[in-house]
């Protein structure tokens, strides 16, 4: 068998690995269930989206290793509607307890993009709008996205990976995955 590629729409509150030691939490081995797979970087427990499993080393070091700085794309809910200086702030960089972030390509969504309900939903309070905001970052620190918009006075509240590199959640509700076609090597 040749090597595999596989997109996952990660569900909210799935580990993003196959084995749990404590046996409470739900895993990837609960939707895909594919010998010798691995997720190539992670998504956060409390996030959702796209995750890609390979067999492939070679391909798995492509997306995760920050010197390859594959485009990474959030749609991400945050709590306050995002001004022009706040979206700036975004692109440019945010400085971050563990130094800048490397910019960013920062737009408000008009519309939310066309979504699956989660479950638990979001905390809604009756006097604060969100707003949704596309974010692509080329670099992959721990909770990044979070502490970006926080920094900028906008707390996530949903955060979803659409897409990486190439690959995006086209057609996949939470929990469903398909298999990709494996890129060239070059």
């Amino acid at each position: 068998m040749g090597e595999r590629l596989i997109l996952l729409n990660k569900p909210f509150n799935v580990l993003c690995q196959f084995t749990d030691e404590t046996g409470k939490k739900r895993t990837l081995a609960d939707y895909v269930r594919v010998a010798g797979v691995y997720p190539a970087g992670r998504l956060d427990f409390d996030s959702e989206g796209l995750v890609l499993l390979t067999d492939a080393g070679w391909l798995q070091h492509r997306i995760a290793s920050p010197a390859f700085k594959a485009p990474k794309t959030y749609w991400v809910q945050v709590e306050g509607i995002p001004n022009e200086v706040a979206l700036a702030r975004l692109a440019g960089g945010v400085e971050l307890n563990d130094g800048p972030t490397l910019p960013a390509e920062a737009v408000r969504l008009e519309t939310p993009p066309a979504l699956w309900e989660r479950h638990p939903p979001i905390r809604v309070r009756q006097s604060i709008p969100t707003t949704w905001i596309s974010l692509t970052l080329r670099e992959g620190r721990n909770r990044q996205v979070r502490r970006m918009t926080a920094a900028v006075g906008h707390p996530t509240l949903r955060l979803i990976r659409a897409q990486v590199g190439e690959w995006d959640l086209a057609g996949l509700q939470p929990g469903e995955w398909r298999e990709a076609p494996m890129p060239g090597r070059g």
